[in-house]
């Protein structure tokens, strides 16, 4: 029987990959609030447990890995405006930054952190930092080192938010707490050379903190002078006297896409801490149009010697030239060192039809396999607004984007199931050229696997665990009518145990293998 799982692995059949990440609607909202700017956590302790947010002061809360989300709204006395960041510490707290609008005093005055204690806690905790009477104080995104729960805050600080004239700057600031967000340290400017203050390629803007292998703070943002990286070894009290060059951005971190109320190309920043052979690697991903206003491209640099230098810039989408991909996002996977990228992609279209895509990267940002995960492309208005970004998590191959699409002048926030399993693979014959999913997956007690036939087949079911042992046959060499099926898998009726299962799925003469995670 091993033989035949071997051999039924083998043969493991891939249909297109736009239909096998089953997307899931998080938000619709019709009453003209236009969700966006989505950011979404794993816990990396449960990932059965998520957390989204959007703007202006929405959350939403998964517990069974990304299938339903309850919603909430936040409140506080600062008020609530936007740019939400999501973070979880070991403890399974989770954070939620956004900007502040208090009332009475200046927009944006200041950052502000709320806490819930667990993924469907009230947000019982909230703390500010960053206050300025004058300054305005905008981009916020925010980290939490896994081996300590120090928490790590940067920001674009301006002096006077859109004003021309050059004697008002930009600055990167930076914060920190090492008590579960309860207070925070006087904010320090990090970056060497500020910017301007119109909020265009020449302000600088985009720092997403990175902790390296040995607790190290690495800050990467784009203005004037291309990209530019800081480095602090000692959690953040001093820092670098001169930042490093990392890359150019020709053209600049701010463009224009038809359709797209604005957009730019801000650089995220993660750092590899899994066991992988890259362990300790630097990475940063952006988009410009180095390659002409028609042809926006997605791209990735990396370090392997703590920022001291950088390689040349990677081409991640892997499209002919002369299309838009933009609004990036990436994450590395801290168990299995790969890289996950989000964006939206006009390669199928000549016109403002847009697709979502995902990449992937096995071998450390060596290549890249591009994927689509939207099941339908959507069309935006240019006069309304759609957010400056997309979101992605992942964690031991649980793979969680996030994106807002516009449908009829409305904005709406979905997520996808990623089947890292299927990605990359050569396409062999479809099964009845229509998708096999599970779900959920992960499950705790019950899991299911949908499946359509577009002719009358003779189907077989069966469950292996992972050394290729028969643990049941649900359905066996059953005769099946053209349509679409559901069958349970019952982690009870099978005795099933924590770990990893295969289902294989028989028709005719074609196979299609499975992968679920059966979680406590």
């Amino acid at each position: 029987m091993k033989t035949f799982f071997l051999t039924a692995m083998t043969m493991l059949i891939v249909i297109m990959a736009s239909a096998q990440h089953t997307n899931i609607l998080i938000d619709d909202d019709q009453s003209g609030g236009q969700p966006s700017e989505p950011s979404i956590v794993i816990d990396p302790k449960n990932p059965l447990h998520i957390m989204a947010g959007s703007i202006l002061n929405r959350y939403y809360y998964s517990m069974d890995g990304g299938h339903t989300w309850p919603p909430g709204r936040l409140t506080s006395p600062w008020g609530v405006w936007g740019d939400p960041v999501l973070a979880v510490d070991t403890n399974g707290r989770y954070y939620y930054f956004h900007l502040a609008n208090p009332p009475g005093t200046p927009f944006a005055d200041r950052i502000i952190c709320q806490r819930a204690d667990s993924v469907n806690a009230a947000w019982n905790q909230r703390t500010y930092f960053g206050q300025d009477p004058v300054k305005l104080q905008d981009k916020i995104w925010g980290t939490i080192d896994q081996a300590t729960n120090r928490i790590y805050a940067m920001w674009t600080q301006f002096d006077w938010y859109g004003n021309p004239d050059p004697a008002f700057k930009s600055n990167i600031r930076f914060s920190r707490s090492t008590d579960g967000a309860q207070t925070w340290s006087d904010p320090v400017c990090i970056n060497e050379t500020p910017g301007g203050c119109m909020d265009d390629s020449y302000t600088v803007e985009g720092p997403v903190p990175a902790i390296g292998p040995n607790g190290e703070i690495y800050a990467i943002w784009a203005g004037p002078l291309g990209l530019m990286m800081d480095k602090s070894t000692d959690g953040g009290i001093t820092w670098r006297d001169h930042d490093i060059f990392v890359a150019g951005i020709p053209g600049g971190w701010t463009y224009t896409i038809p359709g797209i109320n604005r957009c730019n190309g801000l650089p995220v920043t993660k750092c590899d801490l899994s066991n992988s052979p890259h362990h300790g690697t630097i990475y940063v991903n952006w988009s410009d149009q180095r390659n002409g206003t028609d042809d926006t491209d997605i791209w990735l640099v990396k370090s392997t010697d703590g920022g001291l230098s950088w390689s040349q810039p990677a081409r991640v989408n892997d499209d002919q030239p002369g299309r838009h991909q933009f609004m990036t996002w990436m994450d590395v996977d801290q168990v299995t060192g790969y890289l996950w990228f989000v964006w939206y992609d006009r390669r199928n279209h000549e016109d403002q039809n847009t697709d979502v895509y995902m990449a992937v990267s096995r071998d450390g940002g060596a290549s890249f396999s591009n994927f689509r995960i939207s099941e339908s492309p959507f069309v935006p208005y240019a006069n309304l607004f759609f957010g400056d970004y997309t979101n992605v998590s992942a964690h031991n191959n649980v793979v969680r984007p996030v994106w807002a699409r516009m449908q009829n002048g409305l904005n709406s926030i979905w997520t996808a199931i990623i089947n890292p399993d299927i990605i990359g693979m050569e396409q062999d014959k479809p099964f009845a050229a229509q998708p096999v999913a599970t779900f959920p997956n992960p499950f705790s007690e019950n899991s299911w696997i949908a499946y359509k036939l577009s002719e009358p087949s003779e189907v077989t079911i069966k469950l292996f665990d992972a050394l290729g042992n028969t643990l049941a046959t649900p359905l066996d060499h059953c005769r099946k009518n053209a349509g679409k099926y559901v069958e349970h898998i019952s982690a009870q009726k099978y005795n099933l145990k924590p770990g990893v299962y295969f289902v294989i799925l028989e028709r005719d003469d074609q196979t299609v293998v499975r992968k679920i995670v059966m979680v406590n």
